[in-house]
């Protein structure tokens, strides 16, 4: 044995005593850096496809954290975990929530929403670039063929039910639907927010030379003209709900992503999961509740009517949030300053105070919403149709964000709780006496 090879200074002895003095990963530091669960990491193990190295005198492994590295590369794995509440956990850039505050790519909502318009924080979300006074238009085609299949539905049609039409029908209008690069995408995004607007309906008239997407969508929604206040405000609704993490719908939304779905039917995903009554359409009965409040004079008998029905107050409390839902607080702000939504604010704080001698629940954005909705003369469905457009860009982002993962990665496996097999093929039920016919059937 040479001297050099003796103290490691030969090129293998070099490799050998780096080795020696490398960090090595847990388990469950190699899970993290993968962004898998420790079972998988086990299963590379014994696919061969990762080394691991007992810890003297244990019973973990420890795994060299170059070859971690090298394995995630190589895979393009970062697959969903479980927290420790058993809650499914994405790796994502896009929102962050903390008990008090929602950001946006690290900045905060409330900023952004009081400086920039829906359009240029869409933009912040999908890039991480501002653009200043960037605007979205529809394509002639796209808008055309929307605008024709939503006035085609029945009169009494939702406009979750014309947005949901309008977005198949610009899919089909659009023949670089299926261009998945990052620029591809972000083309079809800024054709088909605006397109979505374009086909409801027009309940007023479209005033001045705004032609930021909120001014496009106020007459869809009220039939009062617009003021620079109220304009202000919807826009900034808007902005305030263009994402919230793994929300139900973008839950849905990465999933057709995952199957490598075009942007059209990733948004189609999110709006079948919006028409639910427990998620976008929460706004609804906050604005019913204000409206008959104010009719009434006071918020209480309101709230016990809710209460001695056993339903739960609606525009109250958050899941994410410890105390007021800060996108509330900030649209609030705005909405003091508006004359017209005196009486729906006094309401929406009476209901607030009235409830807190019972549930200790603060307002959450639905109230703020509904606010908005009552005081500028906009029907009950109108905050669902804000949370609708407005969450269209979070889903882009989250759709752009799931096409850089391993396909169809978002595959839970079920947990069987039927009848233990092997079962007998069951028995075809004999039919029965056919019923005899009725007078006037």
């Amino acid at each position: 044995m040479t001297h050099d090879s003796a103290h490691g200074t030969g090129p293998q002895g070099t490799e050998a005593a780096r080795a020696a003095v490398a960090p090595r990963l847990t388990t469950r530091e190699a899970a993290e850096r993968l962004g898998v669960k420790p079972e998988t990491v086990y299963a590379y193990v014994s696919r061969g496809q990762l080394a691991s190295t007992r810890v003297p005198g244990g019973r973990g492994s420890t795994f060299d954290a170059a070859e971690i590295d090298a394995l995630a590369r190589r895979t393009g794995r970062r697959e969903p975990s479980s927290s420790a509440s058993g809650d499914l956990v994405f790796r994502t850039g896009i929102t962050l929530i903390t008990p008090d505050r929602c950001f946006f790519r690290g900045v905060d909502v409330a900023g952004l929403a009081r400086r920039h318009g829906y359009e240029e924080v869409a933009e912040w979300i999908w890039t991480g670039e501002l653009r200043p006074g960037i605007r979205f238009v529809a394509a002639p085609d796209s808008l055309a063929a929307a605008r024709r299949t939503a006035a085609t539905l029945p009169l009494h049609s939702s406009s979750t039910d014309r947005l949901r039409a309008a977005v198949a029908a610009a899919a089909a209008a659009d023949p670089l639907r299926f261009d998945l690069s990052p620029e591809g995408v972000l083309n079809s995004a800024r054709n088909l927010i605006p397109t979505l607007v374009g086909a409801l309906p027009a309940v007023g008239e479209a005033g001045g030379a705004d032609s930021s997407l909120a001014a496009e969508l106020w007459p869809k929604l009220s039939a009062r003209p617009v003021d620079a206040a109220a304009l202000a405000a919807l826009d900034t609704a808007l902005v305030l709900l263009a994402d919230h993490d793994l929300a139900a719908s973008t839950l849905a939304a990465r999933v057709a992503a995952s199957t490598h779905a075009h942007p059209y039917a990733v948004v189609s995903a999110g709006l079948g999961v919006l028409d639910g009554p427990l998620h976008g359409a929460a706004s609804g009965p906050a604005h019913r509740m204000l409206a008959e409040a104010v009719e009434r004079g006071s918020a209480a008998p309101v709230v016990a009517d809710h209460l001695r029905a056993g339903r739960p107050v609606p525009g109250l409390g958050h899941r994410l949030y410890t105390g007021e839902d800060p996108r509330a607080g900030v649209l609030f702000a705005l909405l003091d300053e508006m004359p017209q939504a005196a009486p729906a604010m006094a309401a929406a704080r009476d209901v607030v105070a009235t409830a807190a001698r019972h549930s200790g629940l603060h307002a959450n954005v639905d109230l703020a919403l509904a606010v908005l909705s009552v005081a500028c003369g906009m029907p009950a469905e109108a905050g669902e149709t804000v949370f609708a457009v407005a969450r269209t860009a979070g889903w882009i982002a989250h759709a752009m964000e799931e096409y850089a993962e391993q396909p169809l990665r978002l595959r839970p496996s079920g947990q069987y709780s039927g009848p233990r097999p092997p079962q007998p093929l069951p028995t075809p039920k004999a039919p029965g006496p056919e019923a005899e016919p009725t007078a006037g059937s």
